[in-house]
């Protein structure tokens, strides 16, 4: 069953420059569709148009932007309430960036679940130590007590994971979330995800430049070149018969960083 439907979707400056140029994509429940491409291809642009936060000046045009059967095109504000960060969770490159320096992690996620679910004091605080725990943080008791600089780029990411997805999300949206880290934290994270959607059913748009990264994860890819969806199909296909000469230099350029060995691997749901 279709969750996310971007039908058309054209995103473009005053001077009608076209950033994103007629995108269309679907999402269904429960599946991991990816959005992989160079930087300025407009991958992440069309991720804050699903959440409704593309920047002024910009003009977002398309036919339809369907979220479970509403139409976030003409959404209101009462109804953004109700989807942005609750019904749609998000997570970005810079997790330090989107958590207050000065409070505690863990009272940072404890006020989520206060605002959102009307949890009392301490049992918000239970939640989100347990929310920590559950994401694979080793004493999370510990780690809720820290300053968002006192953690790793792993940790932070795990963290800003646990607040997105705090309201049992039907979506998350993932835009580039690892490509400040190391590859062995790389995989962490993407094992987190993994273990997410297993876990609930969470359907994941998943946004980077990096090919295999994108594969390990997703069932489906499109490929997006100066604002347009170059290639699509499932990752396995795209990336043993890829049909585009850009996405054929994708996977030249990542041919040294293991690329085969993510060709060779049994993806689930493909």
């Amino acid at each position: 069953m279709t969750l996310l439907e971007v039908s058309h979707l054209t995103i473009s400056t005053p001077g009608n420059t076209a950033l994103v140029d007629d995108l269309s994509f679907h999402l269904e429940r429960g599946e991991a569709l990816g959005i992989v491409g160079e930087s300025g291809s407009g991958k992440s642009l069309s991720c804050r148009a699903v959440l409704g936060i593309v920047p002024e000046p910009l003009s977002v045009v398309a036919d339809r932007i369907d979220f479970s059967g509403t139409d976030l095109l003409t959404a209101a504000d009462e109804q953004w309430r109700q989807i942005r960060g609750t019904r749609i969770g998000a997570v970005f490159q810079d997790p330090a960036a989107y958590l207050n320096p000065s409070l505690t992690v863990g009272r940072q996620l404890a006020e989520v679940h206060r605002r959102k679910r009307g949890l009392r004091r301490r049992e918000a605080w239970d939640a989100a130590v347990k929310g920590f725990g559950d994401l694979g943080l080793a004493v999370p008791e510990a780690v809720a007590r820290r300053l968002p600089h006192e953690l790793s780029g792993g940790m932070l990411q795990r963290v800003l994971i646990a607040v997105a997805i705090a309201e049992s999300p039907e979506l998350l949206i993932a835009d580039e979330p690892t490509t400040a880290l190391d590859v062995t934290v790389q995989a962490d994270v993407l094992d987190v995800l993994a273990d997410l959607r297993a876990a609930t059913g969470l359907a994941i748009l998943f946004v980077s430049h990096d090919l295999p990264v994108v594969a390990h994860l997703c069932d489906r890819i499109h490929v997006m070149h100066q604002g347009r969806s170059v290639e699509s199909g499932k990752s396995r296909e795209v990336l043993n018969s890829p049909t585009h000469p850009y996405t054929r230099s994708l996977l030249a350029a990542h041919a040294e960083y293991g690329i085969d060995r993510v060709r060779t691997k049994e993806v689930e749901h493909v």
